[in-house]
């Protein structure tokens, strides 16, 4: 593996991932200390910049650590450039249907004030499109080295996506994406201390 290719799909991903997140919910805890106006906008602004451009590339994780499991199809280039292309088309998907021009109106709940999309949007198809990914990867990893707590952060993480569950701050809905986060970063250190410990399994 070429070192360009080792450096776009392996930790920086999570590190662009987890900043965004850390970014996000800073922005989300100092609302209400800043308050509304252009600054808080501006800052909940970029908080949407950096879900579209940062996102996209757990879709990299993933085949990086199906690669890391010895499975079979992550292993061959065509496959890294269709994943590649996948998070790009996500990326410009978004900035181009969610992102560019967006308008933001001040919203105040739970005595959290912030910013949010003055129109409401569709379905999250990035979003959707990187669990799907990220799911399928993580399986992938559960049957072959036995690692279980990938799988389960997406699932963790699909879930609280998807049922409503009353809380009293939207830093606490972004829980679920620190547990996500938390096991793809488990999933890395175990992959990295095991890579040459233990065979796969079939």
């Amino acid at each position: 593996m070429n070192k360009s290719r080792s450096w776009l799909a392996s930790e920086n991903t999570l590190f662009l991932v987890t900043a965004g997140l850390i970014y996000d919910n800073a922005v989300l805890a100092a609302g209400s200390w800043i308050g509304e106006g252009s600054a808080l906008e501006n800052l909940n602004l970029m908080r949407y910049w950096l879900h579209a451009l940062f996102t996209p590339t757990l879709v990299l994780f993933a085949l990086k650590a199906s690669e890391r499991a010895d499975v079979k199809w992550a292993k061959p280039n065509r496959v890294f450039l269709i994943a590649l292309a996948i998070t790009l088309i996500l990326i410009v998907w978004e900035l181009a249907s969610e992102t560019i021009g967006i308008k933001l109106k001040p919203v105040s709940e739970f005595g959290v004030v912030s910013y949010e999309p003055a129109d409401k949007s569709g379905p999250p198809l990035m979003v959707i499109g990187v669990s799907l990914v990220l799911l399928v990867s993580s399986l992938a990893v559960w049957k072959k080295q036995g690692w279980k707590w990938m799988a389960i952060g997406v699932i963790i993480m699909g879930a609280g996506s998807a049922i409503p569950i009353p809380v009293e701050s939207k830093a606490a809905v972004n829980g679920f994406e620190f547990i996500l986060l938390g096991s793809l970063w488990a999933t890395r250190n175990y992959q990295e201390q095991n890579k040459q410990l233990m065979p796969s399994k079939t």
